[in-house]
């Protein structure tokens, strides 16, 4: 038997090894649409209030301004390398992962409520052993 390394404690947190067209074809559809509880700064999301951090929330933009346009391109390339939770929600992942190109790894979270997608960065401090996954995994699917 070949030990291999946790993903972590939560089992909906697991990246998916394969993807089905199913799923890649609802992802299509789908939006990002960020969130105001997870930003500290004004960016172009048209958010009302248009900043809204939660004290125990992760924050998309702690180190910079993430955009809209770049966030939306994030998520799709989240997508595009099957970056994808294994647990969904009505035929959707619950989570995409993303790295950026200066090797910051972000988790989109699917919003029950609005059926869209939102996202933050996730930190050495809250979030070590999924940064470190995510990071492998996006590097390993290049």
């Amino acid at each position: 038997m070949v030990n291999r390394k946790r993903q972590g404690n939560n089992p909906k947190r697991r990246i998916a090894v394969e993807v089905t067209p199913q799923t890649l074809a609802s992802l299509s559809k789908v939006r990002y649409s960020g969130s105001a509880l997870h930003k500290t700064k004004l960016a172009d999301y048209d958010f009302n209030p248009p900043v809204n951090p939660r004290p125990k929330k992760s924050v998309c933009d702690d180190l910079r301004v993430i955009g809209k346009i770049e966030a939306v391109k994030l998520f799709r390339a989240g997508i595009a390398r099957h970056m994808v939770s294994t647990y969904l929600i009505n035929g959707l992942p619950k989570y995409v992962w993303a790295v950026d190109d200066f090797g910051e790894p972000y988790e989109s979270k699917l919003s029950k409520a609005t059926g869209e997608y939102y996202g933050y960065r996730l930190s050495e401090d809250k979030d070590g052993e999924m940064r470190s996954q995510v990071i492998k995994t996006w590097e390993s699917r290049n």
